[in-house]
């Protein structure tokens, strides 16, 4: 085990056992709150100690059988429980790395997937439509909740931007990571002479704050104007002003919903994506900072932004953050993102644990 993360852990057995210590102590029992500060502390490093202690156990094990190895009697024996105890500690210390690994608060909220069409005109409006069926299912797949939160359709089909909204626990934790520039290449149905075309659609997936750790924003900061929906809905869409516009003054940002016949629902929806985006603003700020998020989660959307690349003719779907290309373009489109969250969450971790390798104490 590495250096640094034998001295991480060391320091944490310190905290546990004087943790230990200070939750017997009178004083410190007779004041509530403190004493279930610590207790949430005290239990945090429970389960990454208990798994330190097996560990310091088993290395102390394979110390004593390395001493049989020059044991010509032995030598077989310790050889084959050496081997095993090796394995043993292996997984341990797989299991450590993962328990050092900082937490995303975000991972277990709800999120929302903002879809819009970036170059290519009506070609990337209507690739955009699928990018959001392939969210609506891979969503059923994992038996979350999805909510459509607002619409932009395009003449041709598909869409120049939707907003979706993922209910359900873990989903901003599997979505994160589909932020960024999505390119298509293909042939187009309006193309005659059958040649590829390349578009790009940008995705944005922006964390649900729960209420009672939203910030407010502060009324005067915002502009609301209020029109007449577009679109389809009979003789309501043309009388009723139940659409909402807001601007955020400070950021600049814009909301509109009119997807509701309600003026107060399509308020309501328009303050808790432009919320979202706020959030989601300050939290690209931080990640500016960390070069391993940086690497996988940012991106801008033009055509030199290639955070993916589905290409039809080949059936090739390709991430270039991770370098990882698969010939299953047909099944990812179909819901099954698991091919490429699972590999990209992976190296995510890696890039986490070798920054946790060689940080300092």
């Amino acid at each position: 085990m590495n250096n640094s993360i034998l001295n991480k852990l060391k320091s944490l057995h310190n905290r546990y056992q004087e943790l230990e210590c200070m939750l017997t102590q009178k004083d410190i029992i007779t004041n509530r709150e403190y004493f279930k500060s610590l207790s949430k502390e005290y239990l945090k490093l429970s389960k990454i100690i208990t798994i330190f202690i097996q560990w310091e156990t088993l290395n102390k094990d394979i110390k004593n059988i390395e001493f049989l190895l020059n044991d010509l009697e032995m030598h077989e024996i310790a050889k084959e429980e050496l081997y095993l105890l090796n394995q043993k500690q292996k997984k341990l210390e797989k299991e450590i790395s993962t328990s050092l690994l900082p937490k995303d608060p975000n991972d277990q909220h709800s999120c929302f997937i903002e879809i819009r069409s970036a170059t290519g005109g009506d070609e990337s409006a209507i690739f955009a439509g699928e990018l959001f069926r392939m969210y609506f299912r891979y969503a059923e797949l994992c038996l979350w909740k999805v909510e459509v939160m607002y619409t932009s359709e395009s003449d041709k089909g598909g869409f120049k931007e939707i907003i979706l909204k993922i209910k359900g626990k873990g989903a901003c934790g599997r979505l994160k990571f589909e932020s960024g520039g999505h390119r298509v290449q293909r042939v187009p149905e309006t193309e005659s002479q059958g040649r590829i075309h390349t578009s790009t659609c940008t995705v944005a997936v922006m964390p649900v704050i729960p209420k009672a750790e939203k910030e407010e924003i502060n009324s005067a900061d915002l502009k609301i104007d209020t029109f007449r929906s577009s679109g389809a809905g009979g003789q309501h869409v043309n009388t009723t002003d139940s659409a909402i516009r807001i601007t955020h003054i400070p950021t600049g940002q814009v909301v509109e919903c009119q997807d509701e016949r309600s003026q107060h629902k399509n308020k309501a929806k328009a303050l808790s994506i432009l919320s979202a985006r706020i959030y989601a603003a300050k939290l690209e700020k931080t990640h500016q900072e960390n070069s391993s998020i940086r690497k996988i989660l940012l991106g801008s959307g033009d055509r030199s932004d290639r955070n993916r690349t589905y290409n039809f003719p080949q059936n090739r779907i390709t991430d270039h953050r991770i370098n990882l290309t698969i010939y299953k373009l047909d099944e990812v489109l179909q819901g099954k993102l698991d091919f490429l969250i699972d590999p990209i969450s992976q190296e995510y971790q890696a890039d986490m644990l070798s920054s946790l390798s060689q940080s300092k104490i």
